[in-house]
C-alpha cells in the first residue's frame, strides 16, 4: 500500500506538478497564499510548509513584499540552508561514517549513557520539531563520542542544514521510525566497540538518508490517498 500524504505533501505535489507542466513558467508569479488557500481548500500554515519546501528543491523563490516567483522547471538539487544536498551528503559521507569508527573505539561509558539517552527519547518524541532537534544532536554527539573536537566542530558547521534536511526528509518522507530504527544500529555498534560494525551502521544511514532524499526529487507519482481532511 502506498504512504498515506500529508496535506502539506498533496498541495506541494499539486504545485510542482503545475511548475513541472508549465502551467506556472519560470519567472511568472504564483497566486496569493490567500488565494491558494482558497483554491485548494487549506490553512495557512499547510501552504506556507509547502511553499517552503517547493524553494527548498530550488523551483521557487520568495521575494519579501513581492510574492513567490517559479525559477526553474524542474527539480535539480535541494539547498539545505547554505548547502546543496549533494555537497552535504559527500561530506557527511566523508566525515561521519570514519566518525562512527572512531566512536566505536573511543567511546565512554558516559558517551553511551547520553547517545543511550538521546534514542529512547527520540524513540518516544512525537513533534517533528523536537525530533529533528534531538536528530541533529545525536550526531553531535557521535562526533564527541570520537574524542576529537575537529570532527564535532565540522559537525556543528552543518547543524543548520542537517536540521533542515532531516525536517524536510521526515514531512516527505516519513523517516522518523526508519531513521530511529538505524539510530539504533549505531548506538549498539558503538556499545560492541566493533569498528567495522560502526563504519557498516553509519554508512546504511546515509545511504538510506540518500535514496529518501533521491525518491522526493523523482517526478510527482499519481495522486496517493491524503491523511484525512486538508487542514492541520
Amino acid at each position: 500500500m502506498p504512504r498515506r500524504v500529508s496535506a502539506m505533501e498533496a498541495v506541494l505535489t499539486h504545485l510542482r506538478g503545475a511548475i513541472e507542466r508549465g502551467e506556472y513558467a519560470i519567472g511568472d508569479k504564483l497566486p496569493s497564499e490567500a488565494e491558494l488557500c482558497r483554491t485548494l481548500a487549506v490553512s495557512r500554515p499547510v501552504l506556507r510548509e509547502a511553499l517552503r519546501a517547493l524553494q527548498t528543491m530550488g523551483l521557487t523563490v520568495s521575494r519579501t513584499g513581492k510574492g513567490t516567483f517559479v525559477v526553474a522547471s524542474a527539480v535539480e538539487d535541494p539547498t539545505f540552508g547554505d548547502y546543496a544536498a549533494s555537497d552535504l551528503l559527500e561530506v557527511r559521507r566523508h566525515i561521519e561514517i570514519p566518525v562512527a569508527g572512531y566512536a566505536a573505539r573511543r567511546r565512554t561509558p558516559e558517551d553511551l549513557d547520553h547517545l543511550v539517552h538521546l534514542l529512547e527519547r527520540m524513540e518516544q518524541e512525537t513533534d517533528t520539531t523536537s525530533w529533528v532537534a534531538l536528530d541533529t544532536l545525536f550526531h553531535l554527539s557521535v562526533a564527541q563520542a570520537a574524542r576529537n573536537p575537529v570532527f564535532r566542530r565540522v559537525i556543528e558547521e552543518i547543524r543548520d542544514a542537517l536540521a533542515r534536511q532531516s525536517a524536510f526528509l521526515n514531512e516527505l518522507g516519513g523517516r522518523r521510525e526508519q531513521s530511529n530504527r538505524e539510530h539504533r544500529a549505531i548506538v549498539e555498534a558503538l556499545t560492541g566497540g566493533s569498528e567495522q560494525e560502526a563504519v557498516a551502521a553509519m554508512s546504511h544511514h546515509l545511504d538510506r538518508v540518500e535514496t529518501t532524499l533521491t525518491d522526493i526529487m523523482r517526478a510527482a507519482r499519481p495522486d496517493q490517498p491524503t491523511d484525512g481532511g486538508t487542514e492541520a
